[in-house]
């Protein structure tokens, strides 16, 4: 069983017990949280995918830790007119592992007897 979610941007396939490395989140080390953005459910021949979200569909992981990225060095130079600029960047990361992938029914079934 695996998963496409969105999270700052940009698209992660995860499975369960997964650890990723994405965009910093502010939550604390230790919290669980939740990714609602989810654009494929897949198991085994199942394969749910959403326009553009899976209704109903959640990712769930624990942030492990906030890190930073290795350092990315941005070189501008124009030759023979003395001109150069160096410059770095270390971008902030938070490593998480995927605790569960579900796709809740109940919620689609609330939405369908209340409408």
């Amino acid at each position: 069983m695996y998963a496409i979610f969105l999270s700052g941007g940009k698209q992660y396939k995860v499975i369960e017990g997964q650890e990723i490395k994405i965009e910093k989140v502010k939550d604390k080390i230790g919290n669980f949280i939740q990714f609602k953005k989810v654009l494929v459910i897949s198991k085994k021949k199942n394969t749910q995918i959403g326009s553009p979200f899976v209704k109903g569909g959640i990712v769930e992981a624990k942030v492990n830790d906030h890190i930073r990225d290795k350092k990315i060095v941005i070189i501008k130079f124009k030759r023979r007119k003395h001109y150069k600029k160096k410059q770095g960047h270390r971008q902030w990361l938070t490593k998480i592992t995927i605790t569960k992938i579900s796709k809740n029914t109940k919620r689609l079934e609330e939405t369908k007897n209340g409408s």
